[in-house]
């Protein structure tokens, strides 16, 4: 190295020892969850080595949680290995729902492994959806939905019905909520379309209902709360004649819930309209909710501590952001084991915090415990992406400026 090398290489160095000590992190600790070798790391921070490689940058900056341009001292360029991932993985999930459909059979031999087997593997997948584990979700999905296409074709009566059931299950919520996540709704809607294919030919009301609350998701992510709340409101009165059946008392909260979050988006109603309209579906979710439980009934989430997670984001969404600190103030969502719904919770305090005065460090430790539950959930979200760009303008204690300045990378919003 030059003199002005080696000059940089200790500077380097000195950020990085003075990062590790803050975060109270050895050495030794550091260097395993950079994914770099221990000696490497002491050459770099006693300035012996110069951090240069893109890789140990970014794997470095993200062990410590910050920007790579607080170890460099100079703006670097954004690179999230794990959004390219997910979103390399989208190019073959987004072939097999363009090329199987419930009426023409896979060319594939059906998976050589019992109903029961597959069962196991979609509950795994929906599991790795309320985990916010889109990554390893999306690698998964094609060959899942492959072998359930490929099963269904292959069986006849009871059995026909039950993999019937599973397809539906897989399609949503993983595949589904996941894209919509992600910004696929366009392949977010041609999996629901998919999965009301299947549910078509079981001629259930439970999930016909289920099919509508899960395209009124999606209609929603497209920009049509109109639609989407009319495809919810009949799906509440399919299931209101069907209360009796096992998990409809479960599913019909969702519904009531999903129709106040869609009211929530349809700018055109009256402001005191729209306030009223949330406040009924509410109470409607909470009185189902306390029947109910806490249910995982059709791989969601709900029950009272979902409904109070709701709560904070629809008062957000409503500019209620008082009531939406106050309705946050008594929920532990831990509760639910769902770790994407409870990111959501704290990204939406986060949200309400924005609009006051002297909150906003409290509105930044908000969004990045939400990114540290669930930072593939939370780096793909607009809605933090647009509180997070608006936090960066404002005056922080320099801790918290340069945790933010680290998510903001990380979510690959320019500065």
């Amino acid at each position: 190295m030059d003199e002005q090398q080696q000059e940089t290489a200790r500077l380097i160095g000195k950020r990085i020892r003075t990062l590790r000590g803050e975060r109270r992190l050895s050495l030794r600790v550091l260097a395993e969850l950079a994914g770099v070798s221990h000696s490497y790391l002491s050459m770099v921070e006693s300035g012996k080595r110069l951090l240069k490689d893109a890789a140990y940058i970014n794997a470095i900056a993200e062990a410590l949680r910050v920007a790579p341009s607080e170890l460099l001292g100079q703006p670097f360029l954004p690179v999230d290995p794990y959004a390219a991932e997910v979103h390399a993985a989208i190019a073959d999930l987004r072939l097999t729902l363009m090329g199987m459909s419930v009426d023409s059979a896979p060319d594939r031999r059906p998976p050589d492994e019992p109903v029961t087997r597959l069962a196991a593997r979609v509950r795994r997948a929906n599991r790795l959806y309320h985990a916010a584990e889109y990554e390893a979700l999306a690698v998964r999905l094609p060959a899942l939905l492959a072998d359930l296409h490929a099963k269904a074709a292959a069986s006849e009566g009871r059995t026909r019905l039950r993999v019937l059931r599973l397809l539906a299950g897989a399609y949503h919520p993983a595949c589904a909520l996941m894209l919509k996540a992600l910004g696929y709704t366009d392949l977010a809607f041609i999996a629901v379309t998919r999965a009301g294919e299947a549910i078509a030919e079981l001629e259930d009301p439970l999930y016909t209902a289920l099919s509508g609350f899960f395209t009124a998701h999606i209609l929603m992510a497209a920009g049509s709360p109109e639609q989407a709340l009319t495809k919810a409101s009949a799906m509440v009165d399919l299931l209101e004649q069907h209360l009796s059946l096992p998990g409809a008392e479960a599913l019909l909260g969702e519904l009531h819930l999903i129709s106040a979050t869609t009211i929530t988006k349809d700018q055109r109603r009256p402001a005191g309209d729209r306030s009223a309209d949330v406040r009924a579906h509410l109470a409607e979710a909470e009185r189902l909710a306390e029947r109910a439980a806490e249910t995982k009934v059709f791989h969601l989430n709900f029950g009272p501590t979902n409904v109070k997670i709701h709560r904070v984001s629809l008062n957000t969404d409503l500019g209620r952001h008082s009531d939406a600190l106050q309705a946050g103030a008594d929920v532990y969502p831990e509760v639910i084991n769902a770790p994407g719904r409870q990111a959501a919770y704290h990204a939406d305090l986060g949200r309400a915090l924005t609009h006051f005065r002297g909150r906003e460090a409290a509105a930044a430790a908000r969004f990045l415990r939400a990114e540290l539950i669930a930072p593939q959930r939370v780096q793909a979200d607009p809605l933090v992406a647009d509180s997070v760009s608006y936090l960066l303008g404002k005056r922080l204690p320099p801790h918290v400026q340069r945790d933010l300045v680290g998510l903001a990378h990380r979510m690959g919003l320019g500065r």
